[in-house]
């Protein structure tokens, strides 16, 4: 066997494995030859290891943030599926100017399809329903704050001469109702036109008062707990402020016109009643005409002062200014845009009018008495037999924040206000409605035995006189101080409105 494996012969262009090898000192040779470029080879590769280590946190970075952006678009996505509930508020903006330039005839129908939308009860709750003073009135509270009395309105009265007042209030807001034309204002001298059975009903007012008696009744309606939303007049209140719209400038902001002396009068009620109305029915449609009509009170207002009846002229009195004030805090307590300066400067005004001796403030003369008309108006209806500044300087002060346990002068006035208490005496010239009202609510704020006698004049001074015939049922004879201009319409709604006082705002101070 051994010599048939000699037999072969194998060829190999390699070089025996032998020859191939190198010893162990030529390969330290050879490697220390190429020493410096190994070690420029290390440092290279070392160098861009350390860059790929350094650039896959960059990477992920970026990665993550794109990673990130899909939450943004998810959340664009839900916004834009959330966009059809913010629909009703840009389509009530393009409904107005509609209702704007509608003819004053169908103003009704145009502003019932744009409240439609109002159904929702939206009784508000008392947020001064504690036995503490609270000095920030009017400063928050949302649509609650002094008007939060106003849910269950006549049922909650309470016992005694509780169900005639009530009673009254009623028939009242009917007579209202009934004598509303159907483009929603009140007509002060031709009211009777609804009266299309029986003997109509006398006692016409001027006509240049309508903005003010429509807002005067729309008050009474509010004061009542309807609102645009809900209550048992809610289509009285909804006609009644589409008038008030349609009558509105929105450049200016007035509300009518400024054809009489006295149209300020009717704008500051046209605009308290539009501000109540914005805020108790939380309409948002509202807001412009409210904030509006106090942009003009803004304007009106004397510079480094308070109201009269021409604007920026020098002038000022306590009964504008009465109006403008409650206009302010109730737009304060509604998060409305008022000047505060204005409210300290009516509360200068108010010091400045008042007698500190007696209590007594005056029109436009410290101590000073009522205002009557030129003529003979002084002597049918006597200045000393009410104390209606007196009245709507002390309602006003509480509304500004004071305290009859601190202020001094508000005290006093409660006892001169209770030193000629209502009473219905066509003979002695004693009637006076718009003293009544404020005497009304500023003893109703005060409290204590004060209030307790006014109260109990009450009855037989408003409530008795009221009439129950025929079309005058519920309303009242305009034979005071202001009938004459205001005609039944004011005296009905004025006189309702005093006996809300038992609810219309919670009382601020126990």
């Amino acid at each position: 066997m051994a010599d048939q494996f000699n037999k072969f012969h194998v060829e190999s262009t390699q070089p025996p494995i032998w020859e191939q090898e190198e010893s162990f000192q030529e390969i330290m040779a050879e490697q220390l030859r190429h020493a410096p470029w190994l070690m420029l080879s290390i440092v290279i590769h070392l160098l861009v290891a350390l860059i790929f280590y350094l650039m896959p946190p960059t990477k992920l970075v970026k990665e993550d943030r794109v990673v990130q952006m899909a939450p943004p678009e998810q959340i664009e996505e839900i916004e834009e599926i959330e966009e059809p509930e913010e629909e009703p508020e840009p389509e009530e903006t393009q409904e107005e100017p509609v209702l704007m330039d509608t003819e004053v005839t169908e103003v009704t129908e145009e502003v019932s399809e744009n409240f439609e939308e109002f159904t929702e009860s939206t009784t508000k709750e008392s947020a001064f329903n504690s036995d503490a003073w609270n000095s920030a009135v009017g400063l928050g509270g949302g649509a609650g704050g002094k008007f939060g009395g106003r849910g269950g309105g006549r049922g909650r009265l309470g016992a005694k001469g509780g169900k005639a007042t009530a009673r009254a209030i009623e028939l009242a807001l009917e007579w209202l109702k009934k004598h509303q034309d159907e483009d929603g204002h009140w007509d002060a001298d031709e009211f009777m036109k609804h009266d299309v059975e029986g003997d109509p009903c006398d006692g016409p007012g001027n006509p240049v008062h309508d903005i003010g008696l429509t807002g005067l009744a729309l008050l009474a309606f509010l004061g009542d707990g309807s609102s645009l939303r809900s209550g048992p007049y809610r289509d009285e209140v909804k006609k009644a402020v589409g008038w008030l719209r349609q009558q509105q400038d929105m450049d200016t902001g007035l509300f009518g016109t400024n054809n009489s002396n006295e149209f300020v009068y009717n704008h500051a009620i046209a605009t308290l009643a539009m501000v109540e109305a914005y805020g108790l029915s939380d309409s948002r449609i509202l807001k412009p005409n409210a904030q509006g009509g106090l942009n003009y009170l803004e304007y009106h207002r004397n510079p480094y002062s308070v109201w009269r009846y021409q604007p920026r002229d020098g002038d000022n009195d306590t009964s504008v200014t009465g109006w403008a004030v409650m206009a302010y805090k109730s737009a304060q307590d509604f998060k409305l845009d008022v000047n505060s300066q204005a409210l300290t400067l009516a509360e200068a005004w108010f010091d400045q009018m008042t007698d500190p001796v007696s209590g007594r403030t005056g029109y436009t003369e410290r101590g000073g008495l009522s205002s009557r008309r030129t003529g003979d108006h002084a002597v049918h209806f006597p200045r000393e037999k009410g104390e209606c500044m007196t009245a709507v300087s002390l309602l006003c002060r509480f509304f500004l924040g004071k305290n009859p346990k601190e202020d001094k002068l508000m005290p006093l006035q409660a006892d001169l206000i209770l030193k000629t208490a209502p009473k219905w005496d066509a003979k002695d010239g004693s009637i006076d409605h718009y003293y009544w009202y404020y005497g009304t609510y500023a003893l109703f704020q005060f409290g204590d035995r004060q209030w307790a006698q006014w109260e109990k004049t009450l009855k037989a001074a408003v409530v008795d006189p009221q009439r129950m015939d025929g079309n005058y049922k519920g309303s009242w004879d305009p034979i005071g101080v202001w009938g004459e201009d205001g005609g039944r319409v004011y005296s009905t709604a004025l006189l309702c409105l005093t006996l809300e006082a038992y609810y219309r705002y919670t009382r601020l101070v126990r």
